[in-house]
């Protein structure tokens, strides 16, 4: 029972930092780039917002309530980062906390949750096989996607914190070329996406 437990969990950390999908890494990175260690607790919203998010889209998938367009969302996935990454540039040195703002940027991370979801349906599917418990395996799956993704927005924080005190980046100039960077390498898989061909 642990060892199932351990393996489903486990799987969930490496759908996260699997460097071959390291679409993952790249949404986390200009997720929490804004942020500052003072902020977890709106970072760990935005990271559960996701996961549940990604969870829901598993769920719609693995139990056939939604069928997916591949294409599709091969397109949307490094669009939601796209998105996120030019809205870090373009809002770098505006600091107002608006509750509009805050509200929008929750419901575009659970969308983006959806949507990133919705990509690995299929293999989750697969890797579900015949379980008889599909319930449990999804919460297994989601707590282990929950842990990479904390650990993720650790280091992110972390070389933040890094950049602006050891390095002094104004905090502007560390969103901006974070973001631009991430903007850059999504650029081309939106490019050669089929769904454009």
């Amino acid at each position: 029972m642990l060892e199932n437990f351990w393996f489903n969990v486990q799987y969930g950390i490496n759908h996260v930092l699997d460097i071959n999908g390291y679409d993952h890494l790249l949404f986390l990175m200009v997720l929490a780039v804004p942020y500052l260690f003072k902020d977890w607790k709106r970072v760990l919203i935005l990271v559960s917002l996701f996961t549940l998010g990604h969870t829901l889209s598993l769920i719609l998938g693995s139990f056939k309530v939604v069928k997916i367009n591949s294409a599709l969302v091969e397109f949307l996935i490094p669009l939601t980062f796209f998105i996120v990454a030019i809205y870090n540039v373009f809002t770098a040195g505006k600091f107002e906390k608006s509750s509009n703002k805050m509200s929008l940027l929750l419901l575009s991370t659970l969308f983006f949750g959806i949507v990133h979801g919705l990509g690995f349906a299929r293999e989750f599917i697969m890797f579900a096989g015949k379980a008889d418990d599909r319930w449990l395996l999804l919460l297994e799956f989601a707590l282990g996607i929950e842990i990479a993704q904390i650990i993720i927005v650790f280091i992110v924080l972390f070389l933040g914190f890094i950049g602006q005190t050891v390095f002094r980046f104004s905090k502007r100039d560390w969103i901006m070329v974070v973001s631009a960077l991430v903007a850059g390498m999504v650029s081309p898989m939106l490019l050669g996406n089929e769904y454009l061909a």
